[in-house]
């Protein structure tokens, strides 16, 4: 170790750390000149990497050297926030010149000593705070969209709201041990162990993205191939990433490349869906464009990382986080905006259905009942009815005097009579021709003189006049035999009115009919 710690020269400074593959090494930082003491501490604060062992050698100008060794936990007990760990360099007079690591069992992904800077215990501090606040950002609007989200699925059961949970609640736990909370939260954990769940996070993640895309358009159908993509990439990367958390001290190389390719895969069909979803003229499109083009364009630049097409950078391995704090910031609105279109769809659909339901209940010429949804409101009353039948006197002459349109002009002032002189709980019906019918209950018993009073009064074309003949009858009507039976009687009454020369009303008991 004196020996390598004093011949930097002898280090391989040009050839990027990844070529060399994985296994044991010694790296070397540039010269320090810096000093630690106990009024500004300094710290050596380097990324946190796959690796089995670590020993840190710090040399002193006097040519003192001072070492940390780390033990089964690896760098655990180091990390801050930010998946970083931090060593305090002995406080000493003589200024640190250089600081040597001695890496076991590196899996060398990206590198084997990675953002390796001198700092102080302070800026340490800072970065925590600054740090925290990001996460606690996220995490704490992630809940609340879980929460609406999830109280959104119970009531509504449309699946991208579903999946959106569980891609917030992936996203959460890879918050929790990517940011380094794990190590704090169970400081016995190994840092290989807590690099495990990030893998498992952001793979359950990935799958749940894949299916919340896949449902967030409309429900229309894709092209079959694409259907079938899409289901392969929400399995294939919960997949991978159990893979490379369960194989990665075999070979972490491999099964870490298989789980970036499998991330390639999934952001490969997003194109061809939105693409898909553009054709169909989606209206949701613009905002999934607006939401998670941020997500999918840092996840582009995680994956050229993760392939060593672009060099490792803190943010880098941190923009997911970043990025979906303003993805969800984006599809808070997005899925309201969702929720709405839904809402208005569903309330177009009831009115068309009530629409249709009032065409087939109402008599287009005069709005009042038809006789078929007539019967189906009356039959089944228990308690005593009245029943009034109304004929309009000679309405023949009408149609000859007038013609049929005049006809049914005086159809539609009548039936506008009737709804004004009648209370509102009667209900009223056109029976067919220039027959009406009226039921009430007894209690709300409608007198037929005044009844005929008030349709005397209705004016009509050319001021004709027009006057009506009515019989009433009490019963029940619990079925269709009391209705046949009610009727009749009220028919009889009817007959005899206009026997008695129309423009009056008669009234009749059941029993006498």
């Amino acid at each position: 170790m004196d020996e390598l710690i004093r011949h930097p020269e002898r280090f391989d400074c040009t050839t990027p750390q990844h070529r060399f593959g994985s296994g044991d090494f010694w790296a070397i930082t540039m010269p320090v000149d810096r000093r630690s003491t106990f009024a500004d501490p300094l710290a050596l604060r380097f990324a946190s990497l796959w690796q089995q062992g670590l020993a840190v050698h710090f040399l002193y100008a006097d040519g003192t050297v001072r070492s940390w060794q780390s033990d089964s936990r690896g760098i655990s007990p180091l990390i801050q926030l930010g998946a970083i760990a931090q060593l305090s360099v002995p406080v000493r007079d003589p200024a640190l010149v250089r600081v040597l690591f001695h890496v076991q069992g590196a899996a060398n992904l990206r590198g084997i000593a990675m953002g390796v800077r001198i700092a102080t215990e302070r800026e340490g501090e800072h970065a925590n705070l600054v740090l925290a606040a990001l996460y606690t950002f996220f995490a704490g609007m992630a809940v609340a969209l879980i929460v609406y989200n999830f109280a959104l699925w119970c009531a509504m059961r449309h699946r991208f709201q579903l999946h959106y949970c569980m891609l917030l609640a992936a996203l959460l736990g890879y918050t929790l041990s990517s940011s380094g909370a794990f190590a704090w939260i169970a400081p016995m954990l190994a840092n290989n162990d807590r690099i495990r769940f990030n893998y498992v996070f952001i793979g359950l993640a990935g799958g749940a993205a894949a299916l919340f895309t896949r449902s967030f358009f409309e429900d229309q159908p894709m092209p079959r191939w694409l259907d079938r993509a899409s289901q392969i990439a929400a399995m294939a990367v919960p997949f991978a990433a159990m893979a490379a958390a369960l194989l990665g001290a075999v070979h972490l190389r491999i099964a870490d490349f298989l789980y970036t390719l499998a991330f390639a895969g999934l952001l490969a069909i997003v194109l061809p869906t939105l693409w898909g979803a553009w054709r169909r003229r989606s209206n949701f499109l613009w905002l999934f464009a607006i939401a998670w083009s941020a997500p999918i364009l840092l996840a582009a630049v995680r994956i050229s990382a993760a392939l060593n097409f672009v060099a490792w950078n803190f943010w880098i391995d941190n923009s997911t986080i970043l990025s979906m704090g303003m993805e969800a910031l984006v599809s808070s609105l997005a899925v309201a905006y969702r929720i709405k279109f839904l809402r208005d769809e569903r309330d177009a659909a009831l009115t068309r259905e009530v629409v249709a339901r009032n065409l087939a209940d109402i008599d287009p010429l005069t709005g009042l009942l038809n006789r078929r949804a007539f019967l189906q409101r009356a039959i089944g009353r228990t308690e005593p009815q009245q029943l009034l039948l109304i004929d309009i006197d000679h309405f023949k002459r009408v149609n000859e005097t007038l013609g049929h349109d005049g006809g049914d002009e005086v159809l539609r002032l009548f039936a506008a009579a009737l709804r004004n002189a009648a209370p509102e709980p009667v209900l009223i019906a056109r029976m067919g021709g220039e027959e009406f019918a009226l039921v009430t209950p007894v209690a709300q018993r409608i007198e037929a003189d005044a009844l005929l009073a008030a349709l005397r009064k209705a004016r009509m074309p050319f001021d004709l006049t027009i006057t009506a003949s009515i019989g009433t009858c009490t019963g029940a009507l619990a079925d269709d035999l009391a209705w046949k039976a009610l009727y009749r009687c009220a028919d009889c009454a009817l007959f005899q009115a206009k026997a008695a020369g129309r423009d009056r009303a008669r009234a009749l008991r059941l029993d006498a009919a």
